[in-house]
Order: C-alpha cells, then sequence, then structure tokens
C-alpha cells in the first residue's frame, strides 16, 4: 500500500471516529458551508472542469459522457442545492429502529450507526464527488472518493473546496478525501483497503462495477446498470404511453434511469407502434427494433445483445410482445433489475406488473426517469442499487447506516437456571 494513499485513509478514519457522535445540527452546519463555499468559489470549479471537457474530447469520449462531465455556474448552483437539501433532511444517525422490553426485564433497542469510512469508485460526473460526500457526512461517514481520472482537475478542486469549508466547522476536514492517483493501482488500493475501508460502493457503467465487486475485499454495496423498459399495454392510454416513453428516452438519455428498451403488447402494436417510431424520430432516437416492430417502419434490425445494452445515447430497442406475461419474461431475460415501467389502464394489470417485475423500482404510468434520490424526496443519492441486501434502489440516508444493539438491565445476569438480578448497587434500586 502506497504512502499517499495510506495517509488519506487513516486520515479518513480518524475522522469517521469524530465524526460518527456528533449530533445533527454541527453536521448540518458543515453542509451549508460546503453549499456556500461551492457557490462562492463556482469560478475555480468551471475553470478546473473546462480542461476535464476539453481532455475528454480530445480522447474521442462521446459528447453524451461529456455531458454528464459538464459543470457549469447552474449545474454548480443544482449541486450546492442538493447539498443544503440533505442538510434538512432528517438525521437516521441514532434512529431507533424497533425496540422491547424483554420477558426478563432487559431493555433492548436497535439503533442506526454510521457505516463508517465508506469508498465511492465512480466514472466521470463530477457531481457525485460532492453528493456522495454529503450524504456521508450527513449519516455520520467518512469518504474516500476515487472518481475517474476523466474528472481529475474537477474533482481535486471541489474535494478542496469542500475541505477548507468544514476546517471552519466542528466536523473534521479529514472526513472528505480524494484518493490520489490517476491509474488503476489507486483503485485496487482502495478496494483492498480491508480493515481502512469499511465498505465500496461502485458507481458506473458495467464493466467497472463488476470489477469492483470480483476485485475487492472490502464489502460491496452493489449498484447497477440501467436497462430500463418501458412496457405499453393492450389497455394504455396510447397518447400517454407516447409522453411517457419520450420522457423515459429523452429527457436526459445518458443517465442510468433512462428508458433502454420499449415493449408493446401485439393488441395494440398496429396503432401505436407506428406513432411511436414517429414520435422517437422526431427526437432524433434510433431504434433497434425486432422483425414484428421492423414490419411498421424503418429500423436497425435488433439482435440479442441489442436487448442487454444499456445505450446511454439517443437508441431504444423495441419488439412486440404477445403478452403482459411475455413483457415480464423479456424484462427478467434481459433487464438489469433497475427501474421498469408499464402503461395501462388496467389496475389488475398494472397490479400483476408490479407483483411479477424483480426490480428495484417499477413504475405505473410513470417515467423512468423518476428512480432518483432527489424526486424521491431523499436529496442527493449515493446511487442506485440492484442488488437485494440492505439497500435496493435509490440509496438515501438510511443506507448508509449499519445497526447496533444497545440493551440495558440492572445487573442482569444469565444463568443457567434463567435470568437472575445482581445484587450490587444496581440490582438494588
Amino acid at each position: 500500500m502506497s504512502e499517499d494513499f495510506l495517509k488519506v485513509a487513516l486520515a479518513a478514519k480518524e475522522a469517521a471516529a469524530e465524526l460518527a457522535p456528533l449530533p445533527r445540527a454541527p453536521k448540518d452546519a458543515a453542509l451549508r458551508a460546503i453549499a456556500d463555499a461551492l457557490v462562492a468559489r463556482s469560478a475555480e470549479i468551471v475553470t478546473a472542469n473546462a480542461l476535464d471537457v476539453e481532455k475528454a474530447r480530445e480522447n474521442g469520449i462521446s459528447e453524451y459522457m461529456v455531458d454528464r462531465l459538464r459543470l457549469d455556474e447552474a449545474r454548480i448552483g443544482a449541486i450546492a442545492e442538493a447539498v443544503r437539501q440533505v442538510a434538512d433532511l432528517p438525521d437516521p444517525v441514532g434512529e431507533v429502529i424497533r425496540g422491547s422490553t424483554l420477558p426478563n426485564g432487559l431493555e433492548l433497542r436497535q439503533l442506526r450507526v454510521p457505516l463508517g469510512v465508506i469508498g465511492i469508485i465512480y466514472e466521470g460526473r463530477p457531481n457525485v464527488t460532492v453528493d456522495a460526500a454529503a450524504l456521508c457526512l450527513k449519516s455520520g461517514n467518512a469518504t474516500l472518493l476515487r472518481g475517474s481520472s476523466s474528472a481529475y482537475e474537477s474533482n481535486t478542486v471541489l474535494v478542496a473546496i469542500m475541505q477548507d469549508a468544514l476546517a471552519g466547522t466542528e466536523v473534521p476536514a479529514g472526513a472528505v478525501q480524494l484518493v490520489p492517483g490517476l491509474t488503476r493501482d489507486s483503485v485496487k488500493e482502495l478496494m483492498r483497503a480491508r480493515g481502512l475501508v469499511d465498505v465500496l460502493i461502485p458507481r458506473g457503467g458495467a464493466s467497472l462495477i463488476n470489477s469492483v465487486v470480483e476485485e475487492s475485499t472490502v464489502p460491496v454495496i452493489e449498484t447497477g446498470v440501467g436497462n430500463c423498459h418501458v412496457y405499453v399495454d393492450a389497455d394504455a392510454d396510447q397518447e400517454l404511453a407516447i409522453e411517457i416513453l419520450i420522457n423515459s428516452k429523452v429527457q436526459r438519455p445518458s443517465v442510468c434511469n433512462s428508458a433502454e428498451t420499449l415493449l408493446v403488447h401485439a393488441d395494440i402494436a398496429d396503432g401505436f407502434v407506428p406513432r411511436a417510431l414517429a414520435a422517437l424520430a422526431a427526437e432524433g432516437v434510433t431504434v433497434h427494433g425486432d422483425a414484428r416492430v421492423a414490419a411498421y417502419g424503418a429500423v436497425v434490425p435488433a439482435d440479442e445483445e441489442d436487448f442487454r445494452v444499456e445505450y446511454l445515447s439517443l437508441d431504444i430497442a423495441a419488439a412486440v410482445v404477445d403478452s403482459l406475461e411475455d413483457a415480464v419474461a423479456h424484462i427478467r431475460k434481459y433487464g438489469s433489475g433497475h427501474t421498469d415501467a408499464i402503461v395501462t389502464r388496467s389496475v389488475s394489470a398494472s397490479r400483476r406488473f408490479v407483483a411479477l417485475v424483480d426490480s428495484a423500482a417499477v413504475a405505473v404510468n410513470a417515467s423512468t426517469r423518476f428512480t432518483d434520490g432527489g424526486e424521491f424526496g431523499f436529496g442527493a443519492e449515493i446511487g442506485i442499487s440492484t442488488q437485494k441486501l440492505h439497500a435496493r434502489g435509490p440509496m438515501g440516508l438510511p443506507e448508509l447506516t449499519s445497526t447496533k444493539w444497545v440493551y440495558t438491565g440492572e445487573g442482569h445476569l444469565r444463568t443457567d437456571a434463567g435470568t437472575v438480578i445482581a445484587s450490587g448497587e444496581a440490582g438494588s434500586r
């Protein structure tokens, strides 16, 4: 382990111990200080970000990915506002999840507590640098941030600004750390820092997530790619379905909750598919369609891989299915367990779809774009988990905590015969 990495990891671990017992007020004050500093120093951020954007374009990165990377004053203002929203949220630390008095008189409580040091490995989205730091801070955790090299200039400035802001608060500045280095070696160090890092959260494409899951010795909360579906049922309001489809695909195609596949019930295909193809074409969307879709217009012929792809661009796969059950089977075969939507006027169909689709989020007559921590009222999110452990879907503050059990007695002693109360001072009260 390099000295540079060890330095920031130990600083984060020490800060986590100081941060964990802090009450809400100093954490909220620190978050507001960060938000104010981001706005006040936005020119520095824009300047650094411009270097990243220029380099990305020189390296041939797609404009959709450049859009994820780009920051301007408006986006910085939105990031700062998201930090303020996190400050306004309830503090999960110390919340009693459940409790009772046992038959033997012991008072038992399960409390939320911070995880400790959270490592975040993510791709070229510098807003994640601030979102992750803010959520971790609010939930009492220190962060080790490892963004992609494509955003290194932006991330360096953002972390420096946050640390400067924290220096004037009760929260230790070491609670937010940037992992040094631009090579994969620094990523490996973070993945193998068991004992220094309590949990890793990868955010990005399938290759990044799979690499972290497979190679890390630190426990991982797995976020997933977004192969999201819009299924238009036989009993759909077709005008509404077009609006939901276009919003799901076009509103921001480069993010994980944008739609990547359209499924249409065969009973309405004659009327709906031509309308959908025209609406998508008007928005500049390329349709990768199966043979049944191709019968209604010019499309790119779709193969198996087209239905598995997270395009993150103005591309969408499309297929005609014979039933709701066939739509669900398609989603189970090709989907990523992120977000899948049904458009229908049938209550029974929507209920069956919700029951059968095994995804982190299911939308009924709504755009897939709402699967988002901010839209759910969580403030900024740390990621969208597609696993089935303690965190699933948009991960807000509660998902960044663990629990501890606290039990209180009056000199309770466990014996082979059962519970007895000690005769000392506690037991004599």
